[in-house]
């Protein structure tokens, strides 16, 4: 389906973070925003989460992949990069979809902060009563 000069793109959200990723056959090179993930994702805990996809159908260190990661905070990031990722990997190769789908990683996490309403001091939080 995929060359190896051309590269699959996919993107992920989560909360207000959007990742764009871009795959490609390789020796596993991942950079994010410019730099390599290590350096990025600074514990090992968001690092594994980036890699999950790929233990998930087992081609670690196979392909390079290319991040562009914008808005949210680290760990929206993270969850975006690895929707992203999966949905690269679904594309590559349709057959993972059974695989992927079983460990949750092609549902979009589709919640985020609740707007604060007008006249109230927070979303759900209101003003105490006061009967007298």
């Amino acid at each position: 389906m995929a060359t190896d000069t051309a590269s699959i793109n996919a993107t992920g959200r989560r909360k207000t973070a959007v990742a764009r990723v871009a795959l490609k056959p390789g020796s596993g090179e991942i950079i994010v925003n410019g730099r390599p993930f290590e350096d990025y994702f600074p514990t090992l805990a968001l690092q594994n989460q980036v890699l999950y996809p790929f233990h998930v159908i087992q081609s670690a260190n196979q392909y390079d992949v290319r991040i562009n990661a914008s808005g949210g905070g680290i760990n929206g990031q993270v969850d975006a990069i690895r929707l992203g990722i999966s949905r690269a990997l679904l594309k590559l190769n349709p057959d993972h979809r059974e695989a992927l789908r079983e460990e949750s990683l092609l549902t979009r996490d589709s919640r985020a902060k609740e707007r604060k309403k007008a006249g109230q001091p927070g979303a759900r939080k209101r003003f105490q009563f006061s009967k007298r």
